[in-house]
């Protein structure tokens, strides 16, 4: 990562017109997997807010595997970063500097102007979110996008019906590791994870309440998932692809149901993924295969905030971070992330929090791995 000005030592105060925020900036696209030398950071002033807007102090922001695919100058279905400025991802903050009736100073936010130390934007895209009833980092992980991609998946995309086995892969990441417990919560009879390593794994089953775990470091997932699965799958939450959606196809009972959420596994391919041989196989047995993209089910947040809030305050919803503090470690934690090196959420936490919340179990990367499910 190039440094074009100092990292300071302390927090950041109370933002003046002088002030400097860090911010993290693409530097260059890259080819493969990317790597320290393609961020940036930069100083930059911190201008006063316009009528309408807000400045906000982040305290937090998150690091998600679909920014690797904004990397890339390429169409999609979310414009890609551009060069030399800003990267983009969500984030929650403190508002130091109001001039919006509807957002007062002191309140805590959403927002999705993460990847820096201050952020200038209009109230209306802001979310006031309560930090009375989870920390505030909970609206990054199971309260955030993630929680909400996991019900998402298995109440609309691919239901979870009472009965069901259920596969899910990327388990001990910050999607899976909630969709394991909400698939038991909706009904399944069996739920099964595929993660890596023996650490991983273990935590499936100790700590997330999976039934059987496949390790997929281990190989021959087919064999694995029959084994855990010897009467075949319902239900597979897909955030990996390639072989681990040839396996779930192939362990699909008769109308089935797979939701699409992400192909980690190819995302820093150089030449196109390899996709699954037996398609044949989920027309023979009415599977449906169906995508998803989380923004497309942003009206369920009240309901799934309304629920989740509630598991997490008596305990019954367990979850996981993974933090590294400071701007300039946010691409050594997204690149971690991509490697695998997170369990649960991977956060960044930029400065300390204004008031006491309640406690998070978060753990120290100290482990990269070469493959990020």
């Amino acid at each position: 990562m190039t440094r074009t000005a100092a990292t300071p030592a302390t927090p950041t105060p109370t933002p003046t017109k002088r002030t400097l925020s860090h911010e993290i900036r693409l530097a260059a696209r890259p080819v493969g997997e990317p790597g320290p030398h393609h961020f940036e950071l930069v100083a930059t002033e911190v201008p006063e807010p316009a009528e309408g807007q807000i400045l906000v102090r982040n305290t937090w922001m998150s690091v998600d595997p679909y920014m690797r695919g904004r990397m890339d100058d390429a169409p999609s279905y979310i414009p890609p970063f551009a060069l030399g400025t800003a990267i983009e991802g969500s984030a929650i903050g403190e508002v130091v500097a109001s001039r919006s009736a509807s957002v007062p100073v002191g309140a805590t936010v959403s927002h999705f102007l993460g990847w820096r130390e201050y952020a200038v934007l209009d109230a209306a895209a802001a979310t006031v979110v309560d930090p009375s009833i989870a920390s505030r980092s909970a609206y990054l992980g199971p309260l955030g996008t993630t929680g909400l991609t996991a019900y998402a998946a298995l109440t609309r995309t691919a239901p979870v019906k009472e009965g069901d086995v259920v596969f899910v892969s990327a388990a001990a990441g910050a999607v899976g590791s909630v969709a394991g417990q909400l698939a038991r919560r909706l009904g399944a009879s069996r739920v099964i994870g595929s993660a890596g390593g023996p650490l991983k794994t273990r935590g499936l089953l100790d700590r997330f309440g999976y039934d059987a775990v496949v390790d997929y470091r281990l190989g021959d997932l087919a064999g694995q998932l029959a084994e855990a699965a010897p009467e075949g799958i319902d239900v597979y939450l897909d955030a990996v692809g390639g072989d681990h959606l040839q396996a779930a196809i192939g362990a699909m009972r008769q109308g089935g149901r797979i939701a699409m959420v992400g192909a980690i596994s190819g995302y820093n391919s150089t030449a196109p993924a390899v996709g699954p041989d037996n398609l044949f196989r989920a027309a023979a047995r009415e599977v449906t295969l169906r995508g998803m993209l989380v923004s497309s089910h942003f009206d369920l947040f009240p309901e799934w905030i309304g629920r989740a809030a509630g598991w997490l305050a008596d305990g019954s919803l367990r979850t996981e971070e993974t933090v590294v503090d400071g701007i300039e470690r946010a691409p050594e934690a997204f690149l971690g992330m991509m490697r695998g090196a997170n369990t649960g959420k991977m956060l960044v936490r930029l400065s300390p929090e204004p008031t006491a919340a309640k406690a998070t179990t978060t753990t120290t990367p100290t482990t990269t791995t070469t493959d990020a499910r």
